[in-house]
């Protein structure tokens, strides 16, 4: 069993697409473009897709991530193209390697958020970025399925800053005058720590309150760098794991055309 790692993204007014209206349109995506994929036993089989971390609705982003395992080897290049094309504008598969390691969703600990506040002006921006630094805690409450829960929205955020962003977008948002861009990291904890809960505590710290709703989009995810505060691509182990090793069996059954040899190759392995 071969297994594939993609990366794709929620752009533009795909953005407002809920997590299983995105499953619904991929599986019409490998129908399509014919991908043989592994089934699940039992009375009900469904294509073996893996989901990690999906962005919240009405986000958009440019890393989100998902796992296939195939039947058959492909080539990865060839089946994003394929993948992609199937796709609609907006969900698009960006990328797509062999797993050759274990652990994608452990290596997914950290966001890097980005957050649009047209009408706030960057002196506003930056006053509440500092505040919001500076408490120790920052409570916020959302409304969950069980009801009102209150949080720590502080503990998670490992970096915060406010950059100027009154010359970008301007053409899709004209006559709102100041923007200011929010960039965050934020771990990954229990309860999730999501963008309009750190906007909920700006405006608890210094009554932050955009005239308009933000536009949020997750720039990144991955392996947080405790040290730097940076996020790290979580597909490098794989990309650098398959310069290293010696081709797979599946490997060379895709580049080749022929059948896998009788026993194959332990999933994962080199």
């Amino acid at each position: 069993m071969q297994r594939i790692r993609l990366r794709y993204t929620k752009r533009g007014r795909l953005r407002f697409t809920s997590h299983r209206d995105f499953q619904r349109a991929f599986e019409r995506a490998l129908r399509r473009s014919e991908v043989p994929m592994a089934y699940s036993a039992g009375f009900t089989p469904h294509p073996k897709v893996s989901y990690a971390n999906a962005a919240p609705t009405g986000t958009g982003s440019e890393a989100e991530f998902l796992e296939i395992a195939l039947t058959e080897p492909r080539d990865p290049a060839s089946l994003r193209e394929s993948l992609d094309a199937s796709m609609p504008d907006g969900l698009d598969i960006v990328e797509a390697v062999e797993a050759r390691t274990s652990g994608l969703a452990d290596r997914l600990t950290a966001s890097v958020w980005e957050l649009r506040l047209d009408g706030v002006g960057l002196p506003e921006a930056r006053q509440a970025v500092a505040a919001f630094l500076a408490a120790e805690t920052v409570e916020v409450e959302r409304r969950t399925k069980n009801g009102l829960r209150t949080f720590d929205a502080r503990a998670a955020v490992v970096r915060l800053e406010a950059l100027d962003g009154a010359f970008e977008g301007a053409a899709d948002r004209p006559g709102l005058g100041a923007c200011a861009i929010l960039r965050l990291v934020v771990r990954h904890s229990t309860p999730a720590v999501r963008p309009d809960d750190v906007l909920s505590g700006l405006r608890a710290t210094a009554d932050l309150a955009p005239p308009v709703p933000a536009a949020v989009t997750r720039l990144a995810q991955g392996l947080l760098n405790e040290e730097t505060g940076t996020v790290t691509d979580p597909l490098a182990p794989d990309r650098e794991a398959v310069t290293a090793a010696p081709p797979t069996a599946a490997g060379l059954t895709a580049a080749t055309g022929g059948s896998p040899a009788r026993g194959g190759v332990p999933e994962g392995s080199a």
